[in-house]
C-alpha cells in the first residue's frame, strides 16, 4: 500500500509538528503506568527480512515459501517478517488479486497463501531453524467487505451523513477507517494479536501505519501481548513516540530518503552526520531503527535500488548493515531485483542472479557476530572519523567489548585520494571483504573508486 501519507506523518511527528486525521482521535500522551521492559534477547544482534509470499515463488503459498528457508537460514537471516497472510477483501479491489492490506478477515489465512495449518508449519520450522517471526499486522483500517462492517459499525470512522469513510489523507480507496475511540474495537484488535500468538506461536508484529492509530492503545496492547508470549515490535512510523515503550523497532524513513538523496548528488556525506545526531538527540538510548535500502513500498512505488541509487546500492547496503540499528532485506534484494514488483497483480520474483548472496551473507555475518553492531545500547556508539573530504566521504567506527570496526565508505561517483584523521584508532585491522591487513596511524591515505566502500575489523 502506498505510504507517502505515512512518510509525511512521520517527518512532522520527528520535526514536533501536530496533524489531525478527521475522526481519527489524536495520539495521546505516554500511558503513565508505562511498559519498562527490556527487548527480547534474541532481538540484539539480530537482522529482519520481510517475506512477499505471493511473489516468492511462482506458486505464491506459504508451502512454496517454505522451501526457501533454510537457504534464508544459511544466509543467515534471524527474523522473517511476513506481508500480510489474512484474507484480502474482495469489495473496491484494487487490481486482480488486491492489496494484502485491505483485510477482509484478522482471524483467518488467506485461502490463496494457504490455511493455519501451513503458518504454523512454518512458525515451527522457522523456530527448528533458529529463526523468528512476526506477522504484518493492519491495525487502521479494513477492507470494505471485513465482516466488522456490518457487525459493528460503529468502529468505523464516519463523515457527517454517517457514511463510512476511508482513512484521512490518503487514496486508500480499498479500505475503510477504525475508530479507537470505540473501546470495543480496542478489545477485539487486541484479542486478535493475541489469537495469532496463541494459535501460531508467532514471535512478534510489524504494525502497518501504526502512527495512525493512538499510542495508548499500543501501549496496552504491548503489556497484554508480553503477558501471554515476550514478543518483538516493528512500528511503520519514523518518530520516537512508539518506541518509548510500545515499540522495539521504527522505521528509518529519514536515513532511507537521505541514501537516496546522496545517492542522486543532491546530499552529501555531511547530512548523514547530522541525521545520527539528530537520532542520538530525539530517540530513547534503547530504541532500535530499521535501516533499509528498499521494502515492498519503496519496490513497488518508487523504484528499484537501481533506479534510486545507481551504482551506490551496495555501497548503502553496507551502511545499513554497520551504523546503529537493525537491517532489512526485502525479498529479492539478494537476488539484486532490478524491476519494481506490481504490488496488486501477481509478479513472481526472478532468481536467477546469485552474485549478490555470498555479499549479504557476509554483511549478516557481520552483523552477528560483531559486538560493536548489537542493536540498541548493547551496540557501539557511531563516531565520525574527519578527512579532507568530508563532503564525499563518510568514515566512522565503532567500538564495543573489544570489537571495533572501521567503515569508509566513498559517498560520490567519482574516484578520489582521501586523508583520514585516525589517530584514536591506530593499529592493524582487517579487511572484512578481502582479508588483507591494512595499517592505520595518525593519518591514513588511501584511493577510492566511485562508491567504494570499506569494511576493517579489529
Amino acid at each position: 500500500m502506498k505510504r507517502i501519507y505515512q512518510f509525511i506523518l512521520g517527518l512532522l511527528v520527528v520535526t514536533g509538528i501536530a496533524i489531525g486525521c478527521q475522526n481519527k482521535p489524536a495520539a495521546k500522551a505516554v500511558a503513565a503506568d508505562k511498559k519498562i521492559e527490556k527487548h527480547v534477547e534474541w532481538s540484539r544482534n539480530a537482522n529482519i527480512y520481510e517475506v512477499n509470499i505471493r511473489q516468492y515463488t511462482p506458486e505464491g503459498t506459504i508451502n512454496a515459501f517454505v522451501k526457501h528457508m533454510p537457504q534464508l537460514k544459511e544466509m543467515g537471516v534471524d527474523i522473517l517478517w511476513i506481508m500480510p497472510i489474512y484474507p484480502i477483501s474482495m469489495k473496491n479491489r484494487k487490481g486482480s488479486m488486491g492489496s494484502y492490506y485491505a483485510v477482509a478477515d484478522y482471524r483467518a489465512v488467506n485461502p490463496e497463501f494457504g490455511t493455519l495449518e501451513d503458518l504454523q508449519n512454518m512458525v515451527k520450522k522457522a523456530h527448528e531453524l533458529g529463526m523468528h517471526v512476526i506477522l504484518d499486522w493492519v491495525a487502521n483500517h479494513t477492507g470494505w467487505d471485513n465482516h466488522l462492517i456490518t457487525e459493528h459499525t460503529d468502529w468505523y470512522s464516519q463523515n457527517n451523513k454517517g457514511e463510512i469513510i476511508i482513512p484521512a489523507g490518503t487514496d486508500w480507496s480499498d479500505t475503510a477507517d477504525l475508530n479507537y475511540d470505540n473501546q470495543d474495537l480496542r478489545n477485539y484488535m487486541i484479542g486478535s494479536l493475541k489469537y495469532w500468538i496463541k494459535n501460531a506461536d508467532v514471535d512478534g508484529f510489524r504494525c502497518d501505519v501504526a502512527g495512525m492509530v493512538p499510542t495508548d492503545f499500543w501501549e496496552r496492547a504491548r503489556k497484554e501481548l508480553d503477558a501471554v508470549k515476550p514478543v518483538f515490535m516493528l512500528a511503520e512510523d519514523g518518530g520516537t513516540e512508539l518506541v518509548q515503550n510500545a515499540f522495539d523497532m521504527c522505521y528509518g524513513w529519514d536515513l532511507h530518503h537521505l541514501m537516496n538523496e546522496v545517492a542522486q548528488g543532491k546530499k552529501t556525506a555531511n547530512d548523514l552526520e547530522a541525521y545520527f545526531t539528530k537520532v542520538d538527540t530525539l530517540f530513547p538510548a534503547d530504541s532500535y531503527i530499521m535501516n533499509f535500502i528498499t521494502n515492498h513500498d519503496e519496490n513497488s512505488w518508487n523504484g528499484s535500488v537501481k533506479e534510486r541509487m545507481g551504482d551506490a546500492g551496495n555501497t548503502f547496503a553496507v551502511l545499513t548493515f554497520t551504523v546503529p540499528g537493525m537491517p532489512l532485506i526485502y525479498s529479492g534484494q539478494e537476488a539484486g531485483m532490478s524491476k519494481r514488483l506490481k504490488f496488486f497483480d501477481k509478479d513472481t520474483i526472478n532468481w536467477s542472479r546469485k552474485d549478490l548472496i555470498p555479499f549479504y551473507h557476509k554483511l549478516l555475518s557481520l552483523k552477528t557476530s560483531n559486538k560493536a553492531l548489537q542493536n540498541g545500547v548493547k551496540g557501539g556508539k557511531l563516531i565520525r572519523i574527519p578527512s579532507d573530504k568530508n563532503d564525499a566521504v563518510f568514515a566512522f567506527a565503532r567500538e564495543k567489548d573489544g570489537d571495533k570496526i572501521l567503515v569508509v565508505l566513498n559517498l560520490s561517483k567519482k574516484a578520489i585520494k582521501v586523508k583520514l584523521n585516525t589517530e584514536a584508532y591506530a593499529g592493524t585491522y582487517s579487511n572484512f571483504f578481502t582479508k588483507e591487513k591494512q595499517e592505520f596511524a595518525k593519518e591514513s591515505s588511501m584511493s577510492l573508486k566511485a562508491w567504494e566502500y570499506r569494511v576493517y575489523i579489529k
